[in-house]
């Protein structure tokens, strides 16, 4: 599942192709009406399709940024301002091309699902082969709650302490500090493959409880998490299974993992052990991390 530095990389990929331009129209994949009709949210979150299509419809995409893990599409239609949030799921890509048959990857050709033609020419093609995106068009984030809870952005003033006092708090202190770093109320964008790999930069075991852990040490951990961010950023993020950039670009960070996915400790040799915590499958080293 994409993570914060895979969304950063679409849209700084994104955002000098599409903003400023206007929407024509919007068509869907059959695959989406037909699953809509079945009475299943896919893809299009809280909207007919009908409404979806109709409502995107002569918008001008005026600014495109990342909060979290989703993509903000700032949208106006004459004075009035709109909100199309987009999440990658598991296997989401974006595509600014002439025609879909430009998708130079079958699999996401194949499963090209949101369609919105431009005023001035082409196409800007949502793909999903799992179908576990989501498109949400608000008119502002309030018009969905779940929004607003996010942690502050992790390279803001704010996160340090937001991340402190949320792990010392009653409903967190208690959990593994995998699950804790993982949770998007704490920390904005760290999934598995960057808290994998923090945590092991910093030697702490993924299940140890976070009230087990110093505060010395959470800032240390931290800022660790945020270096890992970083750093994926400017490698343009980890390709990994399905995830890709605009139009089919990949990344490089997963040749720069020490943890994720490995059988052995790139540190001590030793063979590496997994766990599952918060339903996600934690790699780690039985012997560098405790």
């Amino acid at each position: 599942m994409p993570e914060l530095p895979e969304v950063e990389g679409v849209v700084r990929d994104l955002a000098p192709l599409v903003e400023g331009r206007t929407i024509k129209k919007l068509s869907v994949s059959d695959t989406v009406v037909t699953s809509k009709l079945a009475g299943k949210e896919t893809i299009i979150k809280g909207k007919t399709v009908d409404d979806f299509l109709q409502g995107m419809e002569k918008m001008k995409i005026s600014k495109i940024v990342r909060r979290s893990k989703y993509i903000y599409f700032h949208l106006q239609k004459g004075d009035q301002p709109h909100l199309l949030v987009s999440h990658l799921g598991m296997t989401g890509a974006w595509f600014v091309v002439g025609s879909p048959d430009e998708i130079t990857e079958e699999k996401f050709r194949k499963h090209a699902h949101i369609f919105l033609e431009m005023e001035d020419g082409g196409l800007l093609v949502y793909s999903d082969i799992r179908r576990f995106g989501e498109m949400r068009l608000l008119k502002s984030e309030e018009d969905f709650p779940p929004l607003l809870e996010m942690a502050p952005e992790p390279f803001s003033d704010q996160a340090l302490n937001h991340f402190l006092e949320m792990a010392q708090s009653p409903k967190y202190k208690g959990k593994a500090i995998k699950e804790v770093i993982m949770d998007g109320k704490v920390i904005s964008g760290c999934g598995n493959i960057y808290a994998t790999e923090a945590l092991f930069h910093m030697k702490i075991h993924p299940a140890r409880t976070a009230e087990r852990i110093s505060r010395k040490r959470k800032i240390l951990l931290f800022q660790e998490i945020v270096r890992v961010l970083q750093e994926s950023i400017d490698a343009g993020g980890s390709t990994i299974s399905d995830y890709r950039s605009v139009n089919g670009n990949a990344g490089t960070m997963q040749d720069r993992l020490h943890m994720y996915g490995k059988k052995v400790c790139t540190c001590c040799g030793k063979l590496t052990k997994s766990k599952q915590i918060a339903g996600r499958t934690s790699v780690y080293c039985p012997a560098c991390q405790k």
